[in-house]
């Protein structure tokens, strides 16, 4: 199976809970585009763009990259992750320099998404309709 990228906008919910309550303005967001990586487990986040969306961290957790590596990375407090008529909140990991934003499959379930083995794009799971399986 080859890449996959798609567009994502990810908001800090505190912000917006901040905005609600008559704090701020407005709620600090981002668009950006995502690897979907079926082999990560989380939302996985620069530096930069944690402290462009103001997401505190609340802990640490032992990561365990694709070579076999591990580090401790910070645990963001949630993020509202939108894919287009989709959304879920969820903490992030922020891995210092990481080149690319990573849609793990936390999220991807969360949101009832898969990739088409076929097109190679990210799509709904159960078409148009978004189903929670409850076990």
């Amino acid at each position: 199976m080859g890449t996959v990228v798609t567009e994502i906008t990810l908001t800090n919910v505190m912000d917006k809970a901040r905005v609600e309550a008559g704090i701020r303005a407005c709620a600090r967001q981002e668009t950006v585009s995502a690897l979907v990586d079926t082999g990560a487990t989380m939302l996985v986040i620069n530096e930069e763009l944690q402290q462009r969306l103001g997401l505190e961290i609340e802990g640490t957790r032992r990561t365990t990259f694709a070579d076999g590596g591990r580090k401790e990375c910070g645990i963001t407090e949630p993020v509202n992750i939108r894919w287009q008529n989709r959304g879920c909140s969820c903490n992030a990991v922020v891995i210092p320099g990481a080149a690319s934003i990573l849609l793990g499959v936390i999220p991807l379930e969360n949101m009832d998404l898969i990739v088409n083995p076929v097109t190679q794009v990210l799509e709904g799971a159960h078409g148009d309709e978004v189903v929670a399986l409850a076990m």
